[in-house]
């Protein structure tokens, strides 16, 4: 059997990893790319055994990198969300953590020239239309990986890498609040409908009978709450003007309760068919822009910081993570910017490769 082999990065960004594209490597037709991600990745198996993903979500995403023709950008960055046992690929979302790494790859494959010492990449997420400023230490021109900085669901410490989010709300649905109203009630449990970085629906813990403290393996293993939170994800998918979210992992599922070990709120984030490891960087961003407006579903769940840009330090499944919220309160909450401060790894290098029978090569 003929193969094609493709160039590409395969990066640890933040909690997640995948290969890193050219988008001038793969097929233009969104198509051919599909089948080409599956079988990179080696969806429809639950090991991925037939390709290079690692058997769950956060190890089945893929970044495709272009030079950006947007005036302020330096890099364009698409993002696919590949299945792990389904023969899917879903390119509505985005995805912080492999963001983390966008910064990094961009300099590997050289659409970006490193400065001397950090190096700025302007980065377009073109899912989203959201512009994203990294900074990445390159010393003496060269990336630096190593580092003192440590995330919670990875092991061990890295170079840090500064993400500043700018441009996020509405990204998806156009709108900060998408049903027009901070809370809304399905099937009697009331949720707050947001979109800032992620469209999510949120919720308290305890109404659905749980502590918000569980842990994932606790909540996968949860059948009638993951079939309760789907009818009511898929709800509000059609209330936010999303359409028919059946096949679509957005908008993101999100549950909030007090804090207990000194973090702002407690929260635990789905993605939205199982519970996800640790935290998605652009669902944090949404829960804590939830957690900090009145009105929300997290009233009465934490004290709400006042001082503007504030801090929010969710706790979730693996520990914690800080989201700086650069926010306004006139008339109403407004958003300026979220910043996050995440790590990233090279991996691997080389060619990854596909069945001729799919896609012929470039």
């Amino acid at each position: 059997m003929k193969q094609i082999g493709i160039p590409y990065v395969f990066m640890r960004g933040g909690t997640s990893r995948g290969p890193y594209f050219n988008l001038t490597d793969l097929p233009q037709d969104r198509e051919t790319l599909a089948e080409v991600l599956m079988a990179v990745v080696g969806a429809g198996h639950a090991s991925n055994i037939d390709g290079i993903g690692g058997g769950v979500a956060v190890t089945t995403k893929v970044a495709i990198l272009s030079p950006s023709d947007d005036e302020w950008a330096d890099v364009d960055y698409f993002f696919a969300q590949v299945s792990v046992e389904d023969r899917l690929v879903d390119f509505k979302p985005t995805c912080g953590n492999i963001l983390s790494g966008v910064g990094p790859a961009a300099i590997e494959m050289g659409l970006v020239t490193p400065a001397f010492d950090e190096t700025e990449v302007k980065i377009r997420a073109v899912n989203t239309g959201a512009r994203v400023l990294a900074r990445v230490q390159t010393p003496g021109g060269m990336i630096r990986y190593d580092g003192l900085s440590e995330i919670a669901g990875v092991p061990g410490t890295a170079a840090p890498i500064a993400l500043n989010f700018m441009g996020v709300v509405g990204s998806s649905t156009g709108a900060f609040l998408p049903t027009g109203k901070l809370r809304d009630t399905f099937d009697g449990i009331e949720v707050t409908c947001m979109d800032v970085a992620m469209p999510m629906v949120i919720a308290g813990a305890a109404d659905f009978g749980l502590t918000g403290y569980e842990t994932v393996q606790e909540l996968d293993s949860n059948k009638p709450f993951f079939a309760r939170m789907e009818a009511i994800r898929l709800q509000a998918g059609a209330a936010m003007g999303m359409g028919d979210v059946s096949k679509s992992v957005t908008p993101k599922f999100g549950l909030l309760a007090p804090a207990k070990d000194g973090g702002t709120i407690c929260t635990r984030y789905f993605m939205p068919w199982n519970t996800h490891p640790s935290m998605a960087v652009t669902g944090s961003q949404c829960l804590a822009a939830c957690a900090l407006t009145p009105g929300t579903v997290a009233d009465g769940l934490l004290q709400r910081p006042t001082q503007s840009p504030a801090n929010v330090v969710l706790e979730h499944a693996s520990g914690t993570i800080d989201v700086l919220i650069d926010f306004g309160m006139n008339n109403h909450f407004t958003l300026n910017s979220a910043g996050i401060l995440r790590t990233a790894r090279k991996l691997a290098d080389g060619r990854v490769y596909v069945p001729a029978s799919i896609w012929k090569g470039y």
